[in-house]
């Protein structure tokens, strides 16, 4: 499947990373993203030149590392959360063996304390934590969102609570311009803020 490819290999880092996520490919668990999402958050990165990432919801870091190898390109880092002890140690792991822990912030604690605090501004945002509070997040997070930057989330295919309100309310705003992208089983959405209407 065309999707599901890996981005071409350029230099070291490159060969690691995607020997790494091949080799761990049948090992994540379902709290992880496909490898087919990976590369649609690799290549929205790469595209736009983003350098300053934020991740809701680490899990063990599959979707971390793709963000990474993309922010790796473009000079960028990305801060992650993730509220759960031993996934947050085991993505830390993930991040050693694969290369880009120099490219990431692993941050461990409730991310409904952490987002509204957070200093700075992002130009790229994956929330992939808890659905029904996923319209919380991005309210939060909206003023520190760079114009033309990205706002990304996780499974909106899924009925979850939370999730239909957090879309009606982005697809409601006149300053951001939201798609799903439905080649992913899981749905992601992509708003892209102050795009041309």
């Amino acid at each position: 499947m065309v999707f599901g490819q890996y981005p071409n290999v350029e230099n070291e880092l490159d060969k690691k990373v995607k020997s790494f996520l091949k080799g761990n490919a049948d090992n994540w668990n379902d709290m992880n993203i496909a490898i087919s999402d990976g590369k649609i958050l690799y290549d929205i990165i790469i595209q736009n030149n983003y350098k300053n990432a934020l991740e809701i919801g680490t899990s063990t870091g599959h979707s971390a590392i793709w963000i990474a190898w993309a922010l790796s390109k473009t000079g960028g880092k990305l801060t992650t959360i993730e509220i759960d002890k031993k996934r947050y140690l085991q993505a830390k792991s993930n991040f050693k063996k694969a290369g880009v822990e120099k490219f990431i912030d692993a941050r461990l604690g409730d991310a409904h304390e952490l987002v509204p605090a957070l200093n700075g501004s992002f130009d790229f945002v994956f929330s992939d934590a808890d659905k029904y509070w996923y319209k919380n997040y991005f309210i939060a997070l909206d003023p520190k969102i760079k114009e033309a930057g990205c706002f990304t989330a996780h499974n909106v295919a899924v009925q979850a609570s939370g999730i239909k309100e957090f879309l009606d309310y982005i697809k409601s705003l006149k300053n951001y311009k939201t798609t799903i992208d439905n080649t992913s089983r899981s749905g992601i959405s992509i708003s892209y803020k102050n795009a041309n209407n």
